[in-house]
């Protein structure tokens, strides 16, 4: 009998130990936001299952998940642009998550229709201007940003940036590539200076007098209003939001999402499924939008303060994988038109 019960012992700590082991979520993330911190230290103290988070640009991760194959320890993929979630399950790098009570609470224009990513959170690219110089009545459409008016006047990043390749992506869904091309020429010939710095970077520019708009995503704005730096809270007082393509009959305004993908060969899928609802719930949805300003995929769930008075906004409904699969023909262009 004290035979069996050692062995039962033995048995008992070999599962403990194993389960132990296991009982972690390995994630490649892109995003860089201290909200994440909070919303993994949530999830662990609620769970008891540790996260590791691996950092780098979503290129890098996606060619680290390529070369590790079935031995990639990742569970979880995370970006800050669907594009790239695109590409990872269009490279078969990530597997579908069937599970309708992940995405029963999900603005049904925020999902993958092919089930290979989750949306966590969105925002919109939206255009800025100085409350010196500018009339929000002089302003419309991203393709009325191709204007002369505009000439020396304008300010954006370069065409690298993830966020204004899945702009291109959209506007060639949208308008064809050749008037997107058109668009692309026209705006280098409006730049007030060489692409340069961050979205926050190019706010500031307008407040010291380099340009008069910029094409920026929307939560760098609450960034800039909630800073505790004087110089940022000061530039994100200089200007005011506009939401493009609003008028009747047009598309609405560009958004792109952060999401969520279970990988491949995810070696604790059952653990990361738990992150996957716990990150789309009500209550690290409320998180995401009071710490990042970005807007909740859930519609119940209201936007930050500072957010809400910029109003509500129609959105282009555009198939968001769009956004990854018109990628290339978007650099192409970039490269083509001469944008830096």
């Amino acid at each position: 009998m004290n035979r069996f019960l050692k062995i039962f012992f033995i048995l008992f700590l070999y599962s403990c130990q194993t389960n132990n082991v296991n009982n972690e979520i390995n994630i490649y993330s892109q995003r860089h936001y201290a909200v994440d911190e909070l919303q993994y230290k949530n999830f662990t103290e609620e769970t008891g299952i540790k996260i590791n988070v691996t950092k780098a640009n979503a290129d890098e991760l996606i060619q680290r998940l390529k070369l590790e194959g079935e031995s990639s320890p990742a569970d979880l993929f995370i970006t800050v642009d669907v594009g790239k979630l695109w590409q990872a399950g269009d490279m078969n790098l990530l597997q579908k998550i069937n599970d309708s009570t992940v995405t029963k609470n999900i603005d049904k224009n925020f999902l993958d229709p092919n089930d290979y990513w989750v949306p966590v959170t969105y925002r919109s690219r939206i255009i800025v201007y100085s409350n010196e110089r500018v009339k929000e009545n002089e302003l419309s459409t991203y393709e009325d940003l191709a204007n002369e008016k505009w000439k020396n006047r304008l300010l954006i990043r370069s065409s690298s940036n993830s966020y204004n390749q899945a702009l291109m992506s959209s506007l060639i869904a949208n308008l064809g590539s050749d008037l997107a091309e058109y668009w692309s020429r026209k705006i280098v010939d409006n730049l007030a200076r060489d692409p340069k710095g961050n979205d926050r970077d190019q706010v500031k520019a307008i407040a010291a007098g380099q340009g008069d708009i910029a094409v920026v995503n929307s939560y760098y704005i609450g960034l800039l209003l909630s800073s505790e730096k004087d110089e940022e809270l000061e530039a994100g007082k200089a200007v005011s939001v506009f939401f493009p393509n609003q008028a009747e009959g047009e598309r609405g305004a560009h958004i792109n999402v952060s999401g969520i993908a279970l990988t491949k060969n995810s070696p604790n899928k059952e653990n990361a499924m738990k992150l996957i609802k716990y990150l789309t719930s009500p209550k690290a949805q409320q998180t995401y939008v009071d710490n990042t300003y970005e807007y909740s995929v859930i519609p119940s769930i209201e936007p930050n303060e500072i957010v809400k008075n910029w109003g509500n906004f129609k959105k282009d409904n555009l198939d968001l994988n769009m956004l990854g699969s018109k990628r290339n023909e978007a650099v192409r262009i970039f490269d083509k038109s001469g944008w830096k």
